[in-house]
């Protein structure tokens, strides 16, 4: 559960501001997600949800979709999740970066669901839920990010 005292919501953050244009198809989205297929379909206040359709192009060498592209979709719905707590002069990046796979998946459509557990001046722990077409859950991912402010915040 997310901690208000700790980062409570922002009213007109540019970075909110910025991924709900993005959300909204207002903005151009990272390469990384039409390189991958997935896009942002929900952002609010350290909450996100993305979605993509998973196919034969993601595959591993054993046919099932690859880990690294969960990872991958995954870490983009928490960082949109993080970067929604952001104050204008804040950054973050990623120190950590753990999933657990529940069952293997082919061919879905999946939608990964981050939440900012906890959010301090320094530090944000995110939760994300991926799921398929039936709601059953896939993989279970969590990362630890850390806020960059000022000079380390700068051109981020």
């Amino acid at each position: 559960m997310e901690h208000p005292q700790d980062n409570p919501p922002l009213k007109g953050s540019r970075h909110l501001d910025q991924l709900q244009r993005l959300v909204r198809g207002e903005v151009e989205g990272p390469p990384i997600a039409a390189l991958i297929g997935f896009r942002p379909t929900h952002v609010e206040h350290g909450h996100t949800v993305f979605e993509m359709e998973a196919d034969r192009r993601h595959a591993n060498p054993m046919g099932t979709l690859h880990g690294g592209v969960i990872c991958d979709f995954a870490d983009a719905a928490m960082g949109f999740a993080m970067a929604s707590t952001l104050r204008d002069d804040e950054s973050f990046t990623t120190l950590d970066l753990n999933a657990k796979y529940f069952k293997p998946v082919w061919n879905a459509r999946l939608r990964a669901t981050a939440h900012v557990t906890r959010r301090t001046g320094t530090l944000g722990l995110i939760e994300c839920e991926v799921t398929d077409e039936s709601g059953s859950l896939v993989a279970k991912v969590f990362s630890t990010c850390m806020v960059l402010r000022g000079e380390k915040a700068a051109g981020r």
